[in-house]
């Protein structure tokens, strides 16, 4: 009779069963573990193959002129991106991708079989919203959408110099937009959401990190007078066939800029045949010899020497003085003895040279050098050059004249218009700002005041004596002012250009209480004339009458009421008083 093999050994059924039961034991104890105890774990595995975060854009913080006009804004777009492993499995589908991307159906194929391994690819960027749901709409697989902020630039051209632009990734690359970067600059949030394994969208779980928008920025420019200041720089460069230009408008109590324009610019909204020249702000870049508007400073070292006072004379015949190898000559051609302020009128550089060897070219420096010449403006404008003031241990005659007639240094036109502003101040010298100023600062008294005046009254000669450079007058109003021509350096090789010039217009108004300096620059005009009472100060003209009116500044130079004799009428002839 034959006995089971378990029947003989009941031991290793046991074993087995018991085996078998501490197997399902230890399998329901993980499952209790992973499930009640430990579930936290599961969860985090789970969470990290289904919960992403993605990120919530944050726009930049609104660039405003002085007045809440806005300059630069954000506007919402879409980028459209793929993932290349998907999309090539329905590449099938790219030539109707392609058309409502407004691609080209083999460049798309290209690209795509260069990022077929990979996971991210863009697509097109800076799409309307519209545009970008039309494409989504296609439903083609692997094609995504994300959110973006794009920079618009409601003033175009005509500010495009003060406010620079951002690049793609909405960064600040020139311009207010590069300084104040940080400052306008965002913060991204986080939206914590669940997608599928495909990448779809399931749930929008939660807002992790709310997006903070970059913060606002009020500049000093006034929109009204950058459109003025644009229009009549242009219309200059065409009527005299300039080259380029610049002109900058400043608050002579707030050190405000209130305008700053160049020719030629851009527009910052479409930049794709965007010249490298046309980018230059050159009233803060370009360095120039500032020419005979640096007569008043000169001037103005005479005065405060004691030496000089205006109606003193100068003998400046015959119109022409040799230095050494060196004669400077007055284009002018005035003969005999003139006063100090017809120096100024006349533009005598024989004139101006006497008077520089008299008082030194350390006395004369000092003063161009206290009103901001050849110094750092403070504006901290990316690239703004500080230009060249030179100073000698030992003055020699040709460097003093030079150097009282302006040539031999270089600054920018923002400095130009600073240092005629601290004129019209009565001497003191506030600090330049492009942002909007609140408090006005007090500024640093660096021309006696009386001294300041009494440049003043002379400056206002220049435009109103006869003779004087009468372009530059504003209907109704006391204009001072002084306008320059400088022959332009070679460059490469030693000595001016032919033919090559500079003019050149600075001052302000009203006289009995200046309120505004402006500072005109063209360069290289080519018909018409180049002398700077001939070009440029037309342009100053037309631009500080505009100013003064919408600045609702009140004249100085209203003509006298005509006194009206009032005759009584006959009541009977139906006669009114």
């Amino acid at each position: 009779m034959i006995k089971l093999e378990g029947a003989l050994y009941p031991w290793r059924f046991r074993l087995v069963l018991l085996l078998l039961a501490l197997m399902v034991g230890a399998i329901a104890w993980r499952i209790v573990d992973l499930q009640v105890i430990d579930r936290d774990f599961l969860q985090a595995h789970g969470d990290a193959r289904s919960v992403r975060h993605i990120p919530i854009p944050a726009h930049r913080g609104l660039i405003t002129d002085r007045n809440g006009e806005p300059l630069a804004v954000s506007t919402p777009v879409t980028t459209l991106w793929a993932n290349g492993k998907e999309l090539y499995k329905a590449r099938e589908q790219l030539g109707t991708l392609a058309k409502a991307l407004g691609q080209d159906a083999k460049v798309l194929a290209a690209r795509l079989e260069q990022n077929r391994e990979r996971e991210f690819m863009y697509l097109v960027r800076g799409l309307t919203p519209e545009k970008g749901q039309q494409v989504l709409d296609l439903k083609v697989p692997g094609v995504y959408a994300i959110e973006e902020f794009r920079r618009f630039y409601p003033a175009g051209e005509v500010a495009a110099h003060v406010i620079g632009f951002t690049d793609i990734d909405d960064r600040g690359r020139e311009g207010m937009e590069l300084a104040f970067d940080e400052w306008l600059a965002g913060v991204p949030g986080k939206r914590q959401v669940l997608k599928d394994r495909r990448g779809s969208l399931i749930k929008d779980v939660q807002v992790a990190q709310n997006a903070k928008p970059g913060k606002a920025l009020a500049l000093s420019v006034d929109l009204r007078l950058q459109y003025l200041a644009h229009r009549e720089l242009r219309n200059a460069l065409i009527e005299f066939g300039a080259k380029a230009g610049s002109l900058v408008m400043v608050d002579v109590k707030s050190g405000e800029v209130l305008a700053m324009v160049n020719q030629p610019t851009y527009n910052p909204n479409n930049r794709r045949n965007l010249q490298p020249a046309a980018m230059r702000n050159r009233a803060l870049i370009d360095v120039f010899e500032p020419g005979s508007t640096m007569k008043p400073f000169s001037m103005s070292a005479a005065l405060q020497s004691g030496r000089w006072k205006p109606s003193d004379t100068v003998d400046v015949y015959p119109g022409s003085l040799r230095i050494g190898r060196y004669t400077i000559r007055d284009v002018s051609r005035a003969n005999g003895p003139l006063s100090l302020t017809d120096i100024l009128i006349k533009s005598s550089n024989v004139g101006m040279s006497k008077i520089a060897f008299d008082i030194g070219g350390e006395a004369i420096y000092a003063v161009m050098q206290q009103v901001g010449l050849g110094q750092d403006t403070g504006l901290g404008f990316p690239g703004e050059r500080v230009g060249n003031l030179p100073n000698h241990r030992n003055w020699h005659q040709a460097e003093t004249a030079t150097l009282s007639y302006g040539y031999g240094l270089s600054v920018t036109a923002v400095q130009l218009a600073h240092a005629y502003s601290v004129l019209g101040n009565s001497g003191r010298m506030v600090p330049l700002s492009l942002t909007r100023v609140d408090r006005l600062d007090e500024g640093v008294q660096v021309i006696p005041e009386d001294v300041a005046q009494t440049l003043q009254g002379m400056l206002q000669q220049v435009i109103e004596a006869p003779g004087g450079v009468f372009r530059a007058q504003v209907p109704g109003y006391h204009v001072a002012g002084k306008s320059g021509t400088a022959r332009k350096v070679s460059v490469g090789s030693k000595g001016y250009r032919e033919n090559a010039y500079r003019s050149l217009f600075a001052g302000f108004a009203p006289a009995a209480n200046p309120r505004i300096a402006i500072a005109v620059v063209i360069d290289e005009p080519s018909k018409s004339g180049y002398y700077g009472g001939l070009v440029s100060a037309p342009v100053f003209g037309k631009v500080m009458a505009g100013a003064l009116r919408l600045m609702n500044i009140a004249p100085d130079n209203l003509p006298p009421p005509v006194e009206s004799q009032v005759t009584a009428v006959n009541a009977d002839k139906g006669g009114r008083i």
